[in-house]
């Protein structure tokens, strides 16, 4: 197999950001994708390094270096060291990343009784746009989660993301009526449906072993 030997990067499962010194604002992903990812590829022969966030333990092969992380920062610490450590062929970056933090964290735990109590949150920093800018050479792929999306808004969600971050895939995924579904998406406007996670993982691993764009 030519995934053999290469070494892939996957981040996976939710991030957490702060409001004060004992309470944060998560999501609920479990990181399964990236797992399951993590162990597919291992299995092919890749040197796999898994940066997992705040989920319950997993036992994986030992063949896979786990990175554990909770916070949004500490995810951007890891991502940017190991991208100028070493040299990654692939980065697949599947962690539900936190779109909002709070403007100004409080350093203490907020007392409880206050009456509207308001929290003023801002953007965070896009990590997936500093993935090309560290290593221009990388093969990324993304992830998108669109809940209760369509098909049109799922590929152009995967469209806006292959241009903005410079991605070789990007996985659009949603979720309607507790169904999955997903299209994996390349820069040559081909979208391949999924229906499963499991399917998704068989999808990607036979996709970055062939690295035929045109494919995709």
């Amino acid at each position: 197999m030519s995934l053999r030997f290469k070494k892939v990067l996957i981040t996976a499962g939710p991030t957490w950001v702060p409001i004060d010194s004992v309470r944060v604002i998560s999501n609920t992903a479990s990181g399964a994708t990236g797992i399951l990812l993590a162990q597919s590829f291992s299995r092919l022969g890749a040197k796999v390094t898994l940066v997992l966030g705040p989920v319950g333990e997993v036992k994986l092969a030992e063949s896979i270096k786990v990175i554990r992380f909770k916070f949004f920062k500490e995810l951007k610490d890891i991502l940017v060291f190991e991208l100028r450590r070493t040299k990654y062929d692939t980065l697949i970056h599947s962690a539900a990343v936190s779109d909002y933090q709070p403007a100004r964290p409080y350093n203490k735990k907020i007392k409880s009784g206050i009456k509207n109590l308001k929290l003023e949150l801002m953007p965070t920093e896009k990590l997936i746009d500093l993935i090309k800018k560290i290593d221009r050479n990388i093969f990324l792929v993304g992830f998108k989660f669109e809940p209760r999306a369509g098909q049109r808004a799922l590929m152009r969600s995967a469209k806006n993301l292959i241009q903005r971050a410079s991605c070789g895939l990007v996985v659009a995924n949603t979720l309607r009526n507790n169904k999955y579904s997903a299209f994996v998406a390349g820069p040559l406007k081909k979208y391949i449906p999924v229906s499963t996670k499991k399917n998704l993982v068989k999808m990607l691993c036979a996709l970055i072993d062939r690295r035929e764009r045109c494919l995709i």
